[in-house]
């Protein structure tokens, strides 16, 4: 059985014009979602915020 996927807040919050957080690059109705989303979306959530980290540039993570 997969592990549940572990927030990947790191403490930035702060959504861009473009209703995205600076830290985590989930958007704000991602953030709200991940609270009842089941482990699924959650996994999707993480993809979603990692390719746009990606586009932005920072491959840190």
């Amino acid at each position: 059985m997969s592990k549940t996927p572990e927030s990947p807040c790191i403490s930035i919050c702060s959504l861009d014009q473009n209703d995205v957080c600076e830290g985590c690059y989930r958007t704000g109705n991602e953030i709200v979602d991940w609270f009842t989303a089941d482990d699924e979306r959650k996994r999707e959530i993480l993809e979603a915020s990692t390719q746009r980290r990606k586009d932005a540039g920072f491959l840190i993570f």
